[in-house]
């Protein structure tokens, strides 16, 4: 039976404009609602949960004191954003959210006029905000109109680049603008690096641990007379306790830190931030990631993403499995491979349980770096690292690595060093949607002279790979994989080097050729079930790289049959494109061959499940089937005529 609490505020509540009819007292229960409604929607859902619960009083906060839509709320990542959905007016679509054809777990523009810019990646409020902010100076159009930009965002998120290229711009600037600093002392994992070290003094030394002292050092909102005397009792005080405040030395006006919980420190401090900025805010909020829920607070990740659960236990509904998922298979086999070579080396970008990595970095922790969300960091340490003569594993999302491209190009691939790349989460991954689809790595990786680039077909594939890019000194390398459990093959105790640029055959067949590149293999092997019962028997083989290509064994294949189809999970551009360069180079096109490439089709793919997010794409076992006898000319009645 589903937990469904007791909401008499809420219910009141149809869009962000009735928080203004509510007392103080009101808001601070309404926030202990929010609350109990967001743990009721996600047991039922599944989704993010640990953020948006850190921020249920912020979002109450705010929306009560600006005025939505037309003062924007940007959230950063926004997967705290479910608390800011219930209150403008997609309450009663909770139940859909992450699923096909429901409201989605992120801001989305095409949504609702509440969410100004859509999100899911890391460190770009800040930029938006300013965006807003001078657009509306400008007189650009808006259709809910031009207020104030308010960015929220997370002390992780805040160790991303992007996020200080935003602040310095803005304090340059000097426009009237909103940062809050949602200091929860984490991202997904573990907080790591300088910057959150010193927000943990910032929070601990005193004098500024007093927030009703510190909040009015804020110099620039008090009237006129005060504000000399205030000034110089504020520097002493800075002085005395840490020395300067990095914020304010990039213009902004640092104001907290505060108890992000205390609706009594928070509404009063926005209403004043509000009435009397000028220019550049931050306020500095401490929250605590899960807040509420003992069993999202007490969990390592601080119940960052759930499956179904029971609200009462806090246990999860996760359908079992028997076979490994490919991150632990990858997590397990580079821990055998640096048991025999001291060079290797595991690098991630705030995503040491995404990736597989904090096992590796149980075992070796002296060679396990996360670097914090900053992937083009990332990327040029593991070129440094490679330099000097290390074999660093960079492991990251091939979504998140998008986000060091320039770095792979310019870092890696031109200087030729011999960096491993690791893209988990390749092809389409299911309620996270288009912002997190593996789509591109391929195009963009295997478009790099003297990169070599792998899919691995299944689990024990992976296995191989890994092995095979730990010996590959030649130039940077990379193997990808998708989310989620594999196909179940016995496993190798370890993996074998496989030759660069050779692929395997697994069936002899007859007229066509089917190449797979990556994990479409086993939908493929479908396929040619149903194709035998039509008296087709299709050759299907594994390419394994997309870079160096088998040109052997596609030419081989070209040549002994009169079709080929190449069947990847990634977009135009990819493996498919150099496998028709390389017929087109050889005239092979000129001797009659019928060629097709089967790609995820030039849209982005709205969230759903991966078997149905693949049957859009027309990439699973009936859409190949259909391939094959469009291409042999073979006529099939509609059954249902």
């Amino acid at each position: 039976m589903s937990y469904r609490p007791e909401t008499p505020l809420l219910d009141r509540v149809q869009s962000p404009a009735d928080l203004k009819l509510f007392s103080d007292a009101e808001l601070t229960r309404l926030a202990q609602e929010l609350r109990a409604e967001t743990i009721s929607t996600v047991s039922q859902t599944g989704g993010h949960l640990g953020a948006g619960l850190g921020v249920v009083e912020l979002t109450v906060a705010l929306h009560a004191v600006f005025d939505t839509p037309q003062d924007k709320i940007i959230w950063d990542v926004s997967h705290q954003c479910y608390p800011h959905k219930i209150l403008t007016g997609r309450r009663e679509r909770m139940g859909t959210i992450r699923q096909q054809d429901g409201i989605s777990g992120f801001t989305k523009r095409s949504e609702s006029p509440y969410d100004p810019f859509g999100a899911a990646h890391s460190s770009t409020s800040i930029s938006a905000a300013l965006g807003f902010k001078v657009a509306a100076d400008l007189g650009g159009h808006s259709p809910t109109g031009h207020g104030d930009a308010i960015a929220v965002i997370g002390d992780g998120a805040m160790t991303g680049g992007m996020a200080f290229e935003a602040m310095n711009n803005a304090g340059h600037l000097k426009k009237r603008m909103f940062v809050v600093l949602n200091d929860n002392e984490m991202s997904i994992g573990q907080p790591t690096g300088a910057l959150s070290s010193y927000l943990n003094r910032l929070y601990t030394e005193a004098p500024l641990q007093d927030f009703k002292a510190a909040a009015k050092g804020a110099v620039s909102l008090l009237p006129e007379p005060f504000r000399e005397g205030a000034k110089r009792a504020k520097e002493m005080l800075k002085g005395m306790a840490l020395g300067g405040t990095l914020f304010e030395e990039l213009g902004f006006s640092y104001v907290g830190p505060i108890d992000g919980h205390d609706m009594d420190q928070l509404l009063p401090i926005l209403r004043t931030l509000h009435d009397r900025a000028t220019g550049p805010i931050l306020l500095h909020v401490v929250t605590k990631k899960g807040k509420g829920y003992a069993h999202a607070e007490h969990a390592p990740d601080k119940g960052h993403a759930r499956a179904k659960f029971d609200v009462v236990s806090g246990k999860q509904h996760k359908a079992p499995s028997n076979a490994p998922s490919y991150t632990k298979v990858f997590a397990e086999q580079l821990i055998k491979q640096a048991a025999d070579d001291p060079r290797i080396c595991a690098i991630t970008a705030a995503m040491p349980d995404g990736t597989g990595l904090d096992l590796f970095a149980e075992r070796y922790p002296s060679r396990c770096f996360d670097v914090g969300i900053a992937e083009q960091h990332g990327v040029t340490f593991c070129a440094a690292l490679a330099a000097g003569g290390m074999k660093p594993f960079c492991a990251m999302y091939s979504t998140f690595l998008q986000r060091g491209y320039d770095q792979v190009v310019h870092d890696v691939a031109i200087q030729r060093l011999p960096v491993r790349f690791a893209i988990d989460r390749a092809g389409l991954v299911g309620a996270d949607g288009a912002t997190h689809a593996g789509s591109y790595d391929v195009a963009y990786l295997a478009n790099l002279p003297g990169f070599v680039v792998m899919a691995a077909a299944d689990e024990a594939e992976l296995c191989h790979m890994i092995a095979t890019a730990a010996v590959h000194d030649d130039g940077p390398i990379a193997f990808r994989y998708p989310r989620g459990e594999g196909e179940g093959v016995e496993m190798p105790e370890r993996g074998e080097v496989l030759e660069i640029g050779k692929g395997r055959m697994i069936r002899e067949g007859a007229r066509v050729a089917l190449l797979s590149f990556g994990t479409r293999l086993g939908e493929t092997l479908k396929a040619c079930e149903a194709l035998e019962a039509r008296g087709i028997k299709p050759t299907v083989a594994d390419a394994r790289f997309a870079k160096p290509l088998d040109r052997g064994m596609i030419l081989q294949l070209a040549r002994e049959h009169e079709a080929l189809i190449t069947i990847e999970e990634g977009a135009v551009g990819g493996f498919g494109s150099h496998v028709a360069q390389l017929l087109a180079d050889e005239g092979v096109f000129d001797r009659g061959l019928k060629y097709r490439s089967m790609v995820l089709p030039d849209v982005f793919i709205d969230q759903a499940s991966p078997k149905a997010m693949y049957d859009v794409a027309a990439m699973n076992a009936q859409h190949i089937e259909a391939k094959v006898l469009d291409v042999l000319g073979v006529q099939v009645l509609d059954q249902r005529a």
